[in-house]
């Protein structure tokens, strides 16, 4: 997975891509064919905005979030695309098992 953090209006620090890092460990833990991330995080006046889009193979999944923390705004936006990603893949799973039952069905 590779993994590129872009800060607007703040410098990201080695805490904080570390950090980043390990949340979207997360993530390729219930997928692992995560091809690319792209997190870009920015300070507006108090509040803090994270937002990522993230390609896997042939489809893209964007999330952001709003917090008054940093830490806050990237645990939410990692929760986002985590449940985006899990919807995905229960998608694909459960339309490869109803073909399997209907292809089972039809040979008997």
């Amino acid at each position: 997975m590779q993994l590129t953090i872009t800060g607007h209006q703040l410098e990201v620090t080695e805490p904080i891509r570390e950090y980043i890092d390990t949340k979207f460990e997360r993530i390729k833990r219930h997928f692992d064919q995560v091809l690319n991330v792209h997190v870009i995080i920015s300070v507006e006046k108090v509040r803090h905005k994270s937002e990522a889009t993230m390609h896997i193979g042939g489809k893209d999944f964007f999330a952001e979030s709003t917090e008054d923390h940093l830490y806050k705004s990237i645990d939410l936006l990692v929760d986002k695309l985590d449940k985006q990603i899990r919807r995905h893949k229960d998608k694909i799973t459960n339309h490869h098992n109803v073909e399997a039952i209907k292809m089972n069905q039809s040979a008997y």
